[in-house]
């Protein structure tokens, strides 16, 4: 495979540093990338930057133009999210809009929908979460208990979702509701397109192990929704979820580039810490260790190009990006996990104690155990990989 980018894509990753360069926050390229904690003012600042990068043309930039895109190709997203990861960028607060809800709109919405939505999704003006786990469902979303139950002109939705990324700055949702039963599980479930605004919704927050606040519980009680809300067809969300899981994915996949931005920085770590006045580095047992997380890490961007080639061919994402999402989130815990471990005492210390004067580490441990269950946990990408890709039979036991 050929590595190097024609004048044009160089072109572009030029032109994207330079508006990187006059439009990032006050001091964020000198390391001041401290972001607002109190909440109204933290959902506010990620609202203007993605509305600063919808202005600038940056906000969905493999979106078709007709959509507010600017129709770029997979290497131009490639370069993209190079660039996005060198300057550690702040966060998209509609991550779910952007990679899942927004193209799956495309694909399967209604003329109706995506004129409503998607513009309010490159702006920042609505901010989309993801209805699908349950308490009692797990992986498992053909188990959903979410019931919708049609009221005249309208569907009355009952249940309980939870791990519901961003639910507490969300607009509208990406809802998964049983709406009849048969002897198929994956069938009677219905796609809708739910106000979390209105009454009857009702978002609890879930504080992680690293003291933030990303996930929350979703408490539905006669949440209301209209047939124009429906995404595809009654009964027939499981197709539905599928493709968007396929968007999901290859979303997640595209932080190999993250992966190796982590590693860089890792390496700068073991250069600065120092044994018996020796930089950590030098440490065979540390060289050797480096050395292993660098050839999988290597590895796993190789296998992202190769399944982007195949996108490329095909025009659409496949069941690969299910070994992007694996090879990442399982690196990424181990390259974190490694990293507390050279530290040896300091990797227990927060910033208020840490010599290193943050809690880069710390939180990137903590946060890392998340990667292997969102988008789907290992396991289940597992048997993805081993069913979908390799042609083996299905696990009798589920």
């Amino acid at each position: 495979m050929d590595f190097s980018f024609t004048e044009r894509e160089e072109a572009f990753r030029q032109e994207l540093r330079t508006w990187l360069e006059n439009h990032l926050p006050d001091g964020w390229l000198m390391g001041n990338r401290e972001l607002p904690k109190e909440r109204n003012e933290y959902s506010q600042f990620l609202r203007n930057w993605q509305k600063k990068l919808y202005e600038g043309g940056y906000a969905a930039i493999a979106w078709p133009e007709k959509y507010g895109g600017r129709n770029a190709s997979l290497i131009e997203e490639i370069i993209y999210q190079q660039e996005m990861v060198r300057v550690k960028a702040p966060p998209l607060v509609n991550y779910v809009g952007n990679h899942m809800v927004g193209p799956t709109l495309m694909q399967i919405g209604t003329e109706e929908q995506k004129a409503a939505y998607i513009q309010k999704i490159l702006t920042g003006e609505e901010v989309w979460c993801q209805g699908y786990s349950e308490p009692n469902a797990g992986s498992d979303l053909t188990a959903i208990q979410t019931s919708a139950v049609r009221d005249g002109d309208r569907w009355k939705i009952n249940g309980q979702k939870v791990w519901t990324s961003f639910g507490h700055l969300a607009d509208r949702c990406f809802l998964l509701a049983r709406t009849s039963k048969g002897e198929k599980k994956h069938k009677g479930i219905t796609v809708f397109l739910l106000d979390m605004k209105q009454p009857g919704v009702e978002t609890r927050p879930i504080i992680q192990m690293d003291g933030k606040h990303d996930f929350n519980e979703v408490y539905l009680e006669d949440a209301i929704a209209y047939d124009a809300d429906i995404v595809g067809e009654v009964d027939e969300g499981w197709k539905v979820m599928i493709a968007l899981l396929m968007h999901e994915r290859t979303g997640i996949g595209a932080q190999v580039f993250t992966l190796e931005q982590q590693f860089q920085d890792l390496v700068v770590l073991t250069k600065e810490l120092r044994e018996d006045g020796q930089p950590l580095i030098k440490n065979p047992f540390v060289r050797n260790t480096m050395v292993d997380l660098y050839t999988r890490s290597r590895g796993s961007l190789l296998n992202y190009y190769r399944n982007l080639t195949k996108t490329l061919k095909n025009g659409h994402p496949g069941a690969e990006g299910s070994m992007d999402k694996l090879l990442v989130s399982e690196l990424t815990k181990e390259l974190f996990a490694q990293s507390m471990s050279i530290q040896g005492h300091q990797g227990v210390l927060w910033k208020e104690d840490s010599l290193i004067g943050d809690s880069y580490w710390q939180e990137g441990f903590l946060y890392s155990f998340g990667m292997t269950i969102g988008g789907g946990t290992s396991e289940v990408q597992k048997n993805t990989i081993a069913e979908r890709i390799l042609g083996l039979p299905k696990d009798m036991g589920r």
